[in-house]
């Protein structure tokens, strides 16, 4: 049997996302990001709003619009549309790259490295085109279409690099998704209620499964999933305030009694238990 590892194109991601050259460049950069007075309006650039990302949904229409154009630059005669298509591309590539910088901003380095690189395909894409819808508002067709097909070329490069951070790097997937099948039907014992002192966050394990366990009185016990949605982020180390947990990694603010996403990054809420008092032992059970 002959050994098989990564092609070169994965080869040289792999690099990528360790290689450490960019880091100040990135910090810079993450500092301003999170610097920009967004206020509510940061949590609907994440996609908060509608339970995943918003960026993936955007970038498919200067993806679908530029890819049109230049599939009706290739037939001969016609010359109505492209003008519109690449236009409206352009357009919507600005609210797409807002929402990219936002969410990349919330993500760990290896990510972030291949990230920039993402943005800057983006980038150049965007100028190509830019430069296609002149040269074409100007009587210059063919310089309109070489440019085009220039930049739905790096347009695939782009899109390229961001699927690997989507599904390799499970960038903006939800982390606690396989809590649902992981942890099995029925209830599972925890701890001793004495174990668990009033307001604090406690780790445990349920079916292998981190949970945190947070006492809030005699009578009421709170259990979410331990890795938060957003990055797997430990929410047993994070701050508890008003009935809610805030994630150490990036903020992301979950209410205790449902695992509701208060706040983002997360756009996926937390997993969370019932939980019941029996002969002095915490017993818990994942919600349905």
């Amino acid at each position: 049997m002959t050994r098989q590892g990564p092609g070169r194109a994965l080869a040289m991601l792999d690099r990528l996302e360790r290689w450490p050259g960019a880091d100040g460049v990135i910090e810079a950069v993450q500092r301003a990001v999170r610097s920009l007075p967004l206020g509510a309006g940061r949590d609907a650039l994440h996609g908060r709003w509608l339970g995943h990302p918003v960026h993936p949904l955007l970038v498919q229409v200067p993806i679908g619009t530029w890819l049109s154009a230049s599939l009706l630059d290739a037939l001969p005669g016609v010359r109505r549309g492209q003008r519109a298509l690449t236009f409206t591309g352009l357009v919507v590539a600005v609210p797409a790259a807002v929402t990219g910088w936002v969410d990349w901003a919330e993500l760990h380095r290896p990510q972030q490295r291949v990230g920039v690189v993402h943005a800057l395909a983006n980038s150049a894409a965007l100028a190509l085109f830019t430069g296609s819808l002149v040269a074409r508002l100007r009587g210059r067709e063919t310089a309109g279409k070489a440019l085009g097909i220039a930049g739905l070329s790096v347009t695939g490069l782009g899109g390229a690099l961001g699927g690997h951070m989507a599904y390799r790097q499970a960038a903006g997937a939800n982390h606690a998704e396989y809590v649902a099948h992981a942890v099995s039907p029925g209830w599972h014992r925890v701890g001793e209620l004495a174990e668990f002192p009033h307001g604090q966050a406690v780790r445990r394990h349920v079916d292998d499964v981190p949970v945190m366990v947070v006492r809030e009185s005699d009578d009421v016990v709170r259990v979410l999933a331990d890795r938060c949605s957003h990055m797997a982020g430990p929410l047993s180390q994070g701050d508890l305030v008003d009935g809610c947990v805030r994630c150490p990694w990036h903020g992301s603010v979950f209410r205790l009694a449902d695992g509701w996403n208060v706040r983002g990054p997360a756009t996926a809420p937390q997993p969370s238990f019932d939980t019941r008092v029996t002969d002095g032992a915490v017993e818990v059970r994942l919600r349905g």
